[in-house]
């Protein structure tokens, strides 16, 4: 691991680190914010999943997590999006390719021999960050916006045990019904069907999300409202009766003026469970 940049925020430190990562066969950065506690001894660690074309910097910079992460004393990790470099398979269209990882592990060429970003969160990161800095492998949370919303949600489902607590800013919802998930499957693992493995409102169907606390934003002026398939997610968790928190923001939309408006509400959210 090599240090990029470290900086003094709100008083801890906001870190950007590279690696090697084996899951996606390159260098691979991140950012970490480390509130003052840490100091001291292990914090309790939020993950934070960003959106397509993003990288770690969008949401480090521009969602306003490091103030309430430090008042709760917790750090926040925000990983890149997907696999970058010379090699690297990419699209000229935005949602797919460098950029658009999807949270998931592809296994259709091109992307195949890089696109490993579930491995590469739940894993090789995940590895790096208990070994490198005093943070509590028992207190884990995880959130995202879009397509990170998306992978927070899937994670989440995956492995309940892991994730005290889940939480989305406009997720991508039900993405095997969505123009947002339908082309990335079919390119990634090969078909749409196989996207219902890492489909949140299809994992929801399973009770997979039955038991984690889930807290959900979207906008009612989200200008993507038709990709994200919100209320399929919705019912499927009122059917099954989960212990979610869905809230639709009226006037909102996409952006991350949205993110750092309900900022605050998620971080004493999984404060809550990652204290407890």
């Amino acid at each position: 691991m090599e240090t990029v940049s470290e900086n003094r925020c709100f008083g801890g430190t906001q870190g950007v680190y590279t690696h090697a990562s084996d899951a996606t066969g390159g260098d691979m950065t991140f950012g970490l914010f480390l509130p003052d506690e840490a100091s001291d001894g292990p914090v309790p660690l939020l993950w934070y999943l960003s959106g397509l074309t993003c990288t770690h910097e969008n949401a480090m910079v521009k969602a306003g997590a490091q103030a309430w992460a430090a008042e709760q004393g917790i750090a926040v990790v925000f990983p890149d999006t997907s696999p970058r470099g010379e090699g690297v398979a990419n699209h000229d269209d935005y949602d797919l390719g460098q950029g658009a990882g999807f949270y998931i592990d592809a296994t259709q060429p091109p992307w195949s021999p890089h696109f490993k970003m579930q491995t590469y969160i739940l894993e090789d990161l995940t590895r790096l960050l208990f070994n490198a800095f005093p943070l509590d492998e028992e207190r884990q949370s995880i959130t995202g916006h879009s397509m990170g919303g998306h992978g927070a949600l899937t994670l989440a489902a995956k492995m309940p045990d892991r994730f005290r607590s889940a939480s989305a800013f406009s997720p991508i919802c039900n993405p095997t019904q969505s123009d947002w998930g339908k082309k990335q499957f079919a390119a990634y693992l090969g078909t749409i069907d196989a996207g219902k493995a890492h489909d949140a409102t299809e994992l929801a169907k399973t009770g997979a999300l039955d038991t984690i606390p889930l807290l959900i934003d979207t906008g009612t002026d989200d200008q993507f409202a038709d990709l994200l398939c919100t209320e399929a997610l919705a019912q499927t968790l009122i059917a099954r009766r989960a212990d979610a928190t869905i809230r639709l923001q009226k006037g909102y939309d996409h952006s991350y003026f949205f993110v750092s408006t309900f900022i605050e509400d998620h971080i004493a959210f999984h404060a809550e469970a990652l204290w407890r």
